[in-house]
């Protein structure tokens, strides 16, 4: 049984990494030095990492079970795939700005669909 409550979290908690990537991009970009691998990149990367596929499996379970409005699991898979590459992508500054973006405002865009959709389920229960 799907727990819908926990994956409206995980929603809000991928919502605060996807910003969270965009400001460490932004101050990376700005020093224009890379941060450490071992001791910054892979800790946030890999936490990242783990809640995309905790996300990605429990929203892809629950799509199964119901229709989503305009959602598809195909969108569900690229946007945590997304989520993952911008987690390690925001620590440095060489990376394609417009890329960069592009992948942000992508995620950002189908997360807070998902967010809504969720709120709407939740309130018809």
């Amino acid at each position: 049984m799907i727990n819908k409550n926990y994956a409206k979290e995980l929603t809000q908690k991928l919502i605060q990494f996807n910003e969270q990537a965009d400001v460490i991009y932004e101050e990376v970009r700005a020093a224009g030095k890379e941060k450490d691998f071992y001791s910054e990149v892979k800790p946030f990367a890999d936490e990242v990492h783990t809640a995309c596929s905790e996300w990605k499996d429990s929203m892809k379970e629950w799509m199964g079970m119901e229709s989503f409005t305009h959602l598809f699991p195909l969108q569900i898979e690229q946007t945590a795939n997304n989520l993952s590459d911008v987690a390690v992508q925001a620590f440095f500054p060489k990376t394609s700005y417009k890329r960069f973006k592009s992948h942000i405002q992508s995620v950002r865009y189908i997360l807070h669909n998902v967010r809504d959709e969720i709120d709407r389920k939740l309130a018809n229960v």
